[in-house]
């Protein structure tokens, strides 16, 4: 029998969580750690963490953000966003 995964996806705006419609009109909803907390006590099976903020040109993904975030998670992480070039 198959298990069913369980992958949670998270989006940030400006340092925060936010929840979306079509990615349009972000709302605020809390902070992701700690959201990345409760997913851990529900022991989900991976989770994605997408950044949807306006860069500016010269930015690249804010990997100090995703580090943070990362430093509580414990289960698998893909994080995006902000990504403009192949060294980013």
């Amino acid at each position: 029998m198959r298990r069913v995964r369980v992958i949670p996806v998270l989006l940030l705006k400006d340092r925060g969580l936010v929840k979306t419609s079509r990615f349009g009109k972000p709302t605020y909803v809390g902070d992701p750690i700690n959201a990345v907390k409760i997913f851990n006590r529900k022991e989900v099976d991976e989770i994605a963490v997408i950044d949807i903020s306006d860069r500016a040109r010269d930015e690249g993904p804010d990997v100090t953000r995703f580090a943070d975030i990362a430093s509580e998670a414990f289960m698998p992480m893909a994080c995006g966003g902000g990504v403009r070039t192949e060294g980013d």
